[in-house]
């Protein structure tokens, strides 16, 4: 069969590429999907419940290795790609800087040069907000104007690979849209993370870890809220673009935890306040108005729904 689109997914086994994948290979036949996944310890096969779909592919890649990403170029003839892949969990990029510039900034500025060599049609980048650091208890939210200042190597990696894509753009004229998307829970999430983690141990009736007083704050956004925006990002966004992505739901790490709490039928005994992690952000928040103006996008899940559905994904998951 001939394919409209044949687009390259990196990190299609994670979290948010899983999820993009489970919803979109069956909704476009016509496109070939190209998941390429190192398999990393937050990648797992069996995330992906499409793997038997005609228009999906998967190859075992790393990145970081440019002459076997070459390769797969040269074997399917890609037209465009979703660059999910990265390093991710801000603790570990405290204990291995060296990884996340390997990863994050080395291997998205392999793919730029080859969707560059092959003249791609749209090279999208899956960044994060918080390239924009931190922000106080009543400043307003980030929006696409606000300065980047990241705080910890996880944030300072994707800034440093956002602006690679920019120039991409600015100086050889490819077709490049980025997405920076606020805190993400939901289906597949590695359990390293603090929802599915204190999940996975408030049902095993254990105590959560939560740092400090739990005062910190985080726009939360269901999974599948934010591949419906990437769909539409992908689909609408115009050369050059940055798109910031919010589920208009900010709560502090105590009020989630307290939540997660009364889901599984326990109290607050059930909370260890341990020492702060070393430059943890404040709080994020994404000013959502310009990519509902532009976009027509908005989220559909509230954190209370989009709890109630990720809670029962991982008792499901553990029993």
């Amino acid at each position: 069969m001939k394919y409209k689109k044949t687009i390259i997914i990196t990190g299609g086994l994670g979290f948010i590429g899983s999820n993009y994948l489970n919803k979109f290979v069956s909704l476009y036949p016509d496109r070939l999907f190209i998941n390429l996944d190192c398999i990393t310890y937050a990648a797992h096969q069996e995330n992906v419940h499409v793997s038997k779909e005609k228009n999906y592919r998967f190859e075992k890649i790393d990145i970081r290795n440019i002459s076997n990403l070459e390769k797969i170029f040269l074997k399917y003839k890609p037209t465009d790609i979703i660059h999910f892949a990265a390093e991710s969990h801000v603790d570990i990029s405290i204990q291995n800087p060296a990884l996340f510039v390997e990863t994050n900034i080395i291997g998205t500025h392999n793919l730029l040069l080859l969707a560059k060599k092959y003249k791609l049609d749209k090279f999208y980048q899956i960044s994060t907000d918080e390239v924009y650091g931190s922000l106080g208890v009543k400043e307003p939210a980030f929006t696409t104007n606000s300065t980047i200042a990241p705080n910890s190597p996880y944030s300072a990696s994707k800034a440093s690979a956002d602006m690679l894509v920019r120039s991409y753009t600015n100086t050889f004229g490819l077709n490049a849209v980025i997405s920076r998307c606020s805190n993400n829970y939901g289906p597949n999430q590695d359990t390293t993370k603090l929802i599915p983690r204190f999940i996975s141990l408030l049902l095993q009736k254990k105590k959560v870890p939560l740092y400090s007083k739990g005062e910190n704050v985080r726009d939360w956004i269901y999974v599948e809220d934010h591949v419906d925006a990437i769909n539409l990002v992908f689909e609408k966004g115009k050369k050059g673009t940055i798109h910031n992505i919010g589920g208009n739901q900010e709560m502090t790490n105590k009020k989630v935890t307290e939540t997660l709490i009364k889901l599984a039928g326990l109290d607050e005994s059930y909370i260890e306040y341990v020492p702060d992690r070393m430059g943890h952000d404040f709080r994020y928040a994404i000013d959502t108005t310009e990519i509902y103006r532009k976009l027509g996008w908005k989220p559909k899940f509230s954190f209370s729904e989009g709890l109630k559905k990720t809670f029962k994904h991982f008792e499901n998951k553990l029993k």
